[in-house]
């Protein structure tokens, strides 16, 4: 016969394993979205890859070399971070605590990205102030974003999960637009 303590043991353990559960079907209504998330910044990533093709076929000098370096990095971060957290999402067995730590991870880590991006402390200088905003200030706020619904994946799971969509999405949004404006620069460019 179990005595009270071992079936008390056994309530707190099943406990335990209901709450840690409990996240996994919300995540798996949201896992396509993550897949075609990720799918979509993997993809846009290989397309910049091409852009270097166009950039080698170019003639470059070295001022304009500066300016697609200034530029490619931050839109490859915003592609990566949108994969990011959409591939350590869909990962399985997440706890709550597991996926606001992935979540806010990724966000706190692009907050400094883009706000070293932002107060220009990486040493390189956008040719015009107003890029900041395409490529520090709004996925500053992407960022911001990630961390919010990271941390409201605790309080409020579903709004939590909306925001961290919000965040990926202005993430590819951006780097889509970025990556649009380093194209039609090369573009420009006379070839070789």
């Amino acid at each position: 016969m179990r005595t009270l303590s071992a079936i008390e043991e056994e309530a707190v353990v099943c406990d335990a394993h209901k709450l840690m559960n409990e996240i996994e079907p919300l995540l798996e209504r949201w896992s396509n979205f993550y897949l075609l998330t990720s799918a979509a910044a993997a993809t846009l990533i290989g397309l910049m890859f091409v852009v270097v093709t166009l950039v080698a076929e170019r003639r470059v000098d070295v001022k304009d070399t500066a300016k697609i370096h200034v530029y490619f990095t931050p839109t490859v971060v915003y592609f990566a971070s949108a994969l990011g957290v959409a591939a350590l999402l869909i990962f399985p067995n997440h706890t709550w605590l597991t996926a606001t730590l992935c979540t806010c991870l990724v966000g706190v880590v692009g907050l400094l990205y883009s706000g070293t991006n932002l107060i220009g402390g990486d040493k390189k200088s956008f040719v015009e102030l107003r890029d900041r905003v395409p490529y520090a200030v709004v996925p500053f706020g992407a960022y911001s974003l990630l961390v919010l619904g990271g941390v409201l994946l605790l309080h409020n799971p579903q709004r939590g999960l909306t925001l961290v969509a919000v965040g990926m999405l202005s993430l590819l949004a951006v780097a889509i637009r970025n990556s649009w404006a380093i194209a039609i620069f090369v573009s420009t460019l006379p070839k070789a």
